[in-house]
């Protein structure tokens, strides 16, 4: 992992496209902005577990005679 330090107004690179922003810190908050192509998707961490967890239940909820009867048809 790289830490850095930011000021308020500084940003920082990651390859070719992506610039992430210190909008502004106030107390223990840090405001960021996010430049990136439209193709990359953006998560809050919290969200993207979320939805993981949602992708992998529901496919644990499918029941393999499901699938063979799929197959009937």
């Amino acid at each position: 992992m790289l830490a850095l330090s930011r000021k308020e107004g500084d940003s920082i690179i990651i390859g070719d496209n992506i610039e992430i922003f210190i909008i502004s810190i106030s107390g223990e908050k840090v405001k960021i902005g996010i430049n990136a192509p439209k193709d990359i998707s953006i998560y809050r961490k919290e969200i993207y577990e979320q939805v993981m967890k949602e992708n992998k239940s529901s496919v644990l909820e499918i029941d393999i005679k499901d699938i063979k009867d799929l197959f009937k048809k």
